[in-house]
Formats: structure tokens, sequence, C-alpha cells
């Protein structure tokens, strides 16, 4: 199932908010049921009044909301002001600009900061900062200023925006092709077995949890997602990896490191905020504890990005440090491992 979340106004001043089809394998549920499992940050109190107001629609006609939505219906959940993404306000919210010319801007976007207004999260995004910063900023296939690609809140890292309309599709071209270049450092739980290795399987909502992607191996579902991975240092009971992505898809090296039993570290949405491997020892409780504390969030950086310049042409690669909480972890990780083999 596929969100299609590129807001419409509605003749009668409503406003669709959410549109979703009902994957082949949907089991019979309540309509506000399956409203809560997608949208991240509706409240059940919402989904039915939009209910009770005769503002969910399914395949073209207002629904109740004990309607059980089947495989292949359209649900649509309308609401009476615009979605926030119509209010993008420009925020005077410092960015860590690493270049910069006529055409586009490259940011190291911090921890914690959302990238674009959605359910939740209508200021402080990194494009509230960036329309405070730029004037103009061309709009993407789903109305989001500037963005060519995207990272997760609590993912830190390389972000490339595009400040032209012909940058924007330069460099979206360049995403679709696989021809640039993105590399992550991620922390992961176990030690991992092979130096360096694939990950492959289509990527889709989670079945039963719609706020997770899932991997679908035989892949007659989703879409396509390849990840290569390298370990950089090995720690014990958890491992530095390094993963380079073909593609891009949402959370797509937090899947397919689970996938292969290798959560990130204290990534709280795949569980990865539980000990996942290690002793029983009271005394390794406390460091993870400890170390959950220093890092308070999944231990993954977008350290490196490539791409071709649209207009000079030349290749351009920037890198970036590892921010200091995730360094900080790290370096626990690495004390704990050499005094454990002492």
């Amino acid at each position: 199932m596929e969100p299609q979340d590129s807001p419409e106004l509605e003749d009668n001043e409503l406003f669709e908010h959410h549109k979703f089809i009902a994957s082949k394998g949907q089991e019979p549920l309540r309509v506000d049921k399956f409203l809560m499992n997608f949208i991240e940050y509706a409240t059940r109190n919402k989904i039915q009044q939009a209910a009770k107001n005769g503002h969910i629609w399914v395949n073209g006609t207002i629904v109740k909301q004990n309607y059980k939505v089947k495989p292949g219906d359209e649900v649509k959940v309308l609401f009476e002001h615009p979605p926030h993404e119509f209010l993008l306000v420009p925020e005077d919210i410092p960015l860590d600009i690493v270049y910069e010319d006529e055409v586009l801007l490259v940011v190291n976007k911090p921890a914690g900061m959302v990238v674009h207004p959605g359910h939740g999260n209508y200021s402080g995004t990194l494009i509230n900062a960036l329309l405070h910063h730029i004037k103009d900023l061309p709009v993407n296939s789903n109305e989001r200023p500037g963005l060519v690609h995207r990272i997760d809140k609590d993912t830190s890292g390389l972000l490339v925006v595009a400040k032209t309309e012909a940058a924007m599709t330069h460099l979206a071209k360049q995403f679709f092709d696989k021809t640039s270049e993105r590399e992550y450092i991620a922390l992961v739980w176990g030690n991992v077995e092979n130096d360096s290795g694939t990950i492959e399987g289509h990527l889709a909502r989670h079945p039963k949890n719609r706020l997770q992607m899932h991997v679908f191996p035989e892949g007659d579902e989703g879409k396509d997602a390849v990840t290569h991975y390298t370990v950089l240092e090995r720690l014990g009971y958890v491992t530095l990896v390094s993963c380079k992505l073909e593609t891009g898809r949402t959370h797509q090296i937090r899947v397919h490191m689970k996938y292969i039993g290798h959560t990130l570290f204290n990534d709280e949405r795949y569980g990865g905020d539980k000990i996942l491997k290690g002793t029983t020892f009271t005394k390794y409780k406390q460091f993870v504890d400890n170390a959950f504390k220093v890092l308070p969030r999944q231990a993954l950086h977008a350290k490196t990005l490539g791409f071709v310049h649209p207009v000079s042409g030349k290749t351009m690669r920037f890198d970036s440090e590892i921010p200091q909480d995730m360094a900080d972890c790290i370096e626990k990780w690495r004390a704990y491992a050499q005094h454990s083999q002492s």
C-alpha cells in the first residue's frame, strides 16, 4: 500500500490530507482503525469526527467509521483546514550550510529536525528554515519546496536542496537513475558476519504496523531497494557499518539492516531500543542504558553525498563528521569492547 500524499482542494472547501489504496493482503478492518494505523499523528477522536461529518470516503462514497476496509479500496480522509504543507512559514532557524551557489545548496541536518512540515510537525522543520534563507524555492511533485531527497527526523547528515526548477529536475533524475552517491554510517546490533554484502528486497508498508516499512523478498509488492554495506569496526555486541544506497526508499537502511538480523542501535521504531545482543549482567544493562542516553535516537548518519552539478557538469562530493552524540556512543562501545577483551 502506498500513501499518496499530494493534497488537493475539494469543491466544498475540504482538504484531502490522505489517500490510500488498500493492499491485496488487507484483512477486513474498520476504516477508523485502518486510518489510525496509517496516519502517524492523527487522534482517534479526529478521525471519528471526520467520519461523523461525512468526510471519510471509500471508492468515492461517504462511509461511516465502522465500514470494513477490503483489498483494493481507495480510502480518503478530508479535513476542514488545509494541510500544513500549504501553510509553509519561513522561520529564522540556523542552518549548517556546507556549500551553496546560485542553483543548489548542501545542508548538514541535525538529528531531531524534521525535513518538511507534516502532521504533528508544523514548524521548526528544514523547509521552514530554507524558506527564510531562500525566498523562492521550486516545489517538487509533492509540493515540497526544494526537496530532491529526504532523511528521517532522527537521522543526521547531508541533504542537497535545489534552488531552481532546472536544478531540481536534473538532481532528481540522478537520484532516480541511481547515479548519485549516498553513504551512511550506522551502528547496528550484533556482530555482522560478512565484511561486506548487498541487501535486496522490495520495501512497502508493514501489513500490520503501518508506521513501519517491511521487506517483501519475493518482489511482488512495494518498490525495489538495494543497500550495499561494509563493516568498518567490530565492537563486540555491536558493529559499525558503512551503507551505500543504490535506491533511496523510506527507512531503507533501518529496514534492510533489521532484515539481515542487525537492527540499528536505539532505533525505537524497529525495536533497536532494547538490548538485542549481549549478556544478562546488570552491569551490562546499565552500560547499554547509558549508551542509549548518550545517543537518544537511531545510530544513523548521512555522511557522504555525491552528485553531478546541474550547471557545471562537475562531480561534487561532500563529506561530514559523525555528530558528537553518535561519536560518543561509538567511543563508549569501543572502550567496552577493549575492556572485555583484556
